[in-house]
């Protein structure tokens, strides 16, 4: 269990990871991009970060809920 545990993580970190890279290579490449204001008067880099924020406690109750259900499954089996 904990391999599969420890894949789910890599594979959630890596999704995490490039949406953050993107917000970083926009901040650095063209900032004026995040300069625009899509909506309710707040820019676009205020949205992404809201948007980072939302991914990552997307990806943690994702991450929970593989790992718990694949825990189940595993003690399930190892019952006589």
């Amino acid at each position: 269990m904990r391999r599969r545990a420890t894949r789910w993580g890599l594979w959630l970190f890596a999704v995490y990871l490039l949406f953050y890279a993107g917000f970083v290579a926009l901040a650095a490449f063209a900032p004026e991009t995040l300069e625009r204001i899509p909506a309710a008067g707040v820019n676009l880099a205020i949205w992404y970060g809201f948007a980072l924020i939302a991914v990552a406690l997307a990806l943690a109750l994702a991450y929970g809920w593989l790992c718990r259900f694949e825990g189940h499954a595993a003690t399930d089996e190892e019952a006589p």
